[in-house]
């Protein structure tokens, strides 16, 4: 991938991403790409779909998807002239992409999720439910992540249940499915976005489909990519400052409203509890130190306190 033709991200950005596992791109995919792609994978009216397995059947023999084997660079992954390899190739995408992952990522998977209305569960006799939340893959403890690019290739309404996730969960490691039985989280979103918008997710983030309560079917299209070099100052690091001086937090009648990197990993999730809380600030900075290759850079003390040991 060319570095120059890309836009990428900020160190703010970045921070945001280490604090919160994602990033929003809304309506950054020209909508005559949205409707190639939607061609492109066999996308019919709504009203001509009948059966749920029939329309997944059809779309799974015939759509322009390829099947793309675990470890295939991401650049050869598609074919040239496809919409997906098009939109991978935009500059926003290519330098959100460069920035987490590096140049040459490659494919771990990808899988078009279609979300149907009630009406063809019910035909199906199957039940008309949001899917359960968790995490994927496996237990995965990596300071190196994995990015999720989810694709909205069409305008998301709140009662299509666009995927729910919960930001921060990242580094809060857990067994797959282990957390299925938690369906509201204090801060979670759902999707609810115009055509064309992207969702980066790092492979930790606590998600799930929603329920599709629309008559619509809603398409999202994801693409797991994993990095094939270390993570670290892939992004424009013009704005890097290297030193910070620790802030006072316990005691500050006036602390300051600017926005840094140490006020971005230290700004709370709505679920954090008031203990347990505090270790996720300290996995943040871990993850902070593996992406700046700093192992000495730290927050508002959190890490030098637990590390200063003159043994």
């Amino acid at each position: 991938m060319n570095m120059q033709a890309s836009q990428r991200l900020s160190t703010l950005q970045m921070a945001e991403f280490a604090a919160r596992g994602c990033l929003r791109l809304d309506a950054v995919v020209p909508e005559s790409l949205n409707q190639r792609f939607l061609a492109d994978v066999g996308h019919v009216p709504d009203q001509n779909v009948d059966s749920l397995w029939n329309h997944y059947g059809k779309i799974m023999r015939s759509s322009a998807i390829p099947l793309v084997n675990p470890g295939t660079p991401m650049d050869a992954a598609y074919p040239h002239d496809s919409a997906v390899a098009e939109l991978l190739r935009l500059p926003v995408v290519r330098g959100a992409i460069e920035s987490l992952l590096g140049r040459a990522p490659v494919v771990d998977h990808h899988f078009l999720h279609i979300t149907f209305p009630g009406r063809l569960y019910a035909a199906a006799g199957q039940p008309h439910v949001a899917q359960h939340t968790h995490q994927d893959s496996t237990i995965d403890p990596r300071r190196a992540f994995d990015v999720q690019i989810m694709y909205y290739p069409h305008d998301v309404t709140r009662d299509m249940g666009g995927t729910r996730f919960v930001p921060g969960t990242h580094l809060r490691v857990v067994s797959e499915a282990a957390i299925a039985r938690y369906q509201n989280v204090r801060g979670q979103q759902h999707m609810v976005c115009k055509a064309g918008t992207l969702l980066f997710l790092h492979h930790g983030i606590w998600h799930g489909g929603g329920r599709n309560d629309s008559e619509r079917l809603r398409y999202m299209f994801k693409i797991r990519l994993c990095p094939t070099e270390r993570q670290t100052r892939l992004w424009d690091t013009q704005d890097l400052e290297e030193k910070s001086e620790p802030r006072p937090i316990f005691w500050n009648p006036a602390p300051g409203n600017q926005q840094t990197i140490e006020s971005i990993l230290m700004n709370p999730e709505p679920w954090f509890e008031a203990d347990t809380g505090r270790l996720e600030y300290i996995n943040r900075i871990q993850l902070w130190r593996y992406l700046t290759g700093d192992e000495k850079w730290d927050a508002d003390y959190w890490m030098t306190r637990v590390e200063n040991e003159y043994v």
